[in-house]
Parts: structure tokens; C-alpha cells; sequence
């Protein structure tokens, strides 16, 4: 076991009905859900799945409608056998979600989202805005950090995303159980800070998920096809206008890889924000701090409590 974690509670147990829906193409897309009440769409970052949402669900669930889904290439969705380009962009991964909600026959739902899931959720945002009624972004990346990313100070975090784009990127770090226990720790072990947060036999529960079947791999493709696609460009031009919906920004300060310093800008790219710094929170705001994503769901339902 690693002992950077704590291993003396067990894994969160997430009472959860599990589903699947069917995404762009026929793909399977696997979700879980608790509730009943207004709709709360939980979408997860990398490395990570619903599993994300462990801490949040059960709490949310007692007040709301809540749907935690795994991308394609992610958790228990299916994970086509197509090029980047043909399966993993931003757009393929938003209008499977887009699916989702029209099988359930649900619009106007509050999209919480770390991650990748916030950029997912800013393109549904743009360019689907009748899907969403209220906006919840923790540590999110946006245009307005720009070209900081690629700052020499921040490259000793950020030079994950160069790895995966390499052909042999998924072969070394899919290699067996043990790669992706190695490559994932890393992070998990660097981007949080709140270390009693994540104990060792989650840790254990995210490994095994994506080591499966070379879950990994596949996993990596959404980077690929962001930089194959240069879906940065199109993702800056459907945002050339502020997004409309109320947005609630959750950022952890301590967080090394999306530095607090870069929601600086959170003004000219949202028409109506606010922003909540989070004192001694790192990357992993769902595990990290589920009362303040908690607290925020039911300001904005319960806006008089």
C-alpha cells in the first residue's frame, strides 16, 4: 500500500442506482443516480471517473435529482476504438451528455464540473444553453488563462498533457496494474493537498478502474484530440461571448497544476460569476471539499436559507 495516504477509513460506500444511456454514434454511456428534485449534473475531471463525486452525491441526493456520468473512454462508459479525432473532442464528449439529458427528458439542469468536466460543461453552455440553468466550476480551465499554461514555472505540472500526446504514452503507463498505480499516484499524491481527504483504498478503487481492460489508455485520447483538433481555437470562438448563466466559481488555492492567480479573467468570459477561493484545498475540489460544492448546489436552489 502507499502509505501516503490514510488508510484507516474505508472507501466511501455510494448507495447508487447505475445505468447506461446511449451517446453520439450509439457509444454506451454509463451513469449513476440518487434523488429526486431538481436536476444536478455532476461531470468528473482526469484522472478520475464518477467516482469523483463519492463525497457529494449522498448529500446532494437528499435535495436534488443527481446524475454523475463517465465520459466515453472514462469509468464504465464504452470506450470506442476510433481516432481521436473521430471519438474524443470536446464536442463528442459534450453531445453525449447533450443525449443523456434528452433521454431523460431534462433541460435547464445545474452543471457542477472539475477539470475536463468544466470545459465540457462551458461547450454545452455555449452552445446548448437550454440544457443549463446555473453554472458550479471548481478550479476550472477557461481561455481567460491563456497562454500561462505553457509559463516555464508551471511546466513541472502541466507537462503531463505534452506525455500524452506521444504514441507511447498509453502503452508505458498501461503497461499493468502497476504503471497506472505508479503514473496515477503521482498525481494524486502532487495535486492534493488536503492529504486525509483521499485514503488509500480509494485510491486503490480508482486504480483498478483505470487499469481494467487498458481503461487508461483510452482515457488519454480526449488530450490527443484536443491537440489534433486544435479544439482550443474552436472552443475560444464559442466563447468570443461571455457565458450568460449564473456561475459559481469553487477554487482551491493550494491547487499547483490550475493556480488560483488565473481566475483573474473569470470576468471577461462569464457575464455573471462568483468566486469562492478555498483556504488549504488543492486540485481535487469534489473530494477535497464536498460541503463547499454542497453548500453552493443549495445556494442556489434555496437562495433565502
Amino acid at each position: 500500500m502507499n502509505t501516503f495516504f490514510s488508510s484507516d477509513l474505508l472507501p466511501a460506500k455510494v448507495n447508487v442506482d447505475h445505468f447506461l444511456a446511449v451517446g453520439v454514434g450509439g457509444i454506451k454511456l454509463h451513469y449513476v443516480r440518487k434523488g429526486q428534485g431538481a436536476p444536478v449534473l455532476l461531470l468528473h475531471g482526469w484522472p478520475g471517473f464518477w467516482y469523483d463525486w463519492r463525497h457529494v452525491i449522498e448529500p446532494l441526493s437528499q435535495f436534488a435529482d443527481v446524475i454523475a456520468p463517465d465520459f466515453r473512454g472514462f469509468g464504465d462508459s464504452e470506450k470506442p476504438d476510433v481516432s481521436p479525432l473521430d471519438g474524443y473532442t470536446p464536442e463528442h464528449l459534450g453531445k453525449d451528455i447533450i443525449n443523456l439529458l434528452d433521454e431523460m427528458n431534462l433541460k435547464k439542469v445545474i452543471v457542477v464540473a472539475h477539470d475536463i468536466g468544466a470545459t465540457i460543461a462551458q461547450f454545452i453552455a455555449k452552445k446548448f444553453p437550454e440544457y443549463v440553468e446555473n453554472l458550479v466550476l471548481l478550479n476550472p480551465p477557461y481561455n481567460g488563462i491563456g497562454t500561462r499554461r505553457f509559463n516555464p514555472e508551471v511546466q513541472g505540472q502541466f507537462w503531463y498533457q505534452h506525455f500524452h500526446n506521444l504514441d507511447l504514452a498509453g502503452d508505458l503507463i498501461g503497461y499493468n496494474e502497476d504503471t497506472v498505480r505508479l503514473y496515477l499516484t503521482h498525481f494524486y499524491q502532487t495535486w492534493t493537498w488536503n492529504k486525509e481527504s483521499l485514503k488509500t483504498m480509494e485510491l486503490d478503487a480508482i486504480i483498478k478502474k483505470y487499469a481494467n481492460h487498458g481503461a487508461i489508455k483510452k482515457s488519454i485520447l480526449y488530450y490527443k484530440a484536443r491537440a489534433q483538433a486544435k479544439t482550443v481555437s474552436s472552443l475560444q470562438k464559442a466563447n468570443e461571448e461571455k457565458i450568460k448563466q449564473k456561475t459559481t466559481v469553487l477554487w482551491g488555492e493550494k491547487d499547483p497544476v490550475m493556480l488560483v492567480d488565473w481566475s483573474d479573467r473569470l470576468g471577461d468570459y462569464f457575464d455573471e460569476f462568483t468566486l469562492k477561493k478555498l483556504s488549504g484545498v488543492g486540485h481535487f475540489v469534489p473530494f477535497e471539499a464536498p460541503p463547499e460544492v454542497i453548500k453552493a448546489v443549495r445556494k442556489i436552489l434555496f437562495p433565502n436559507e
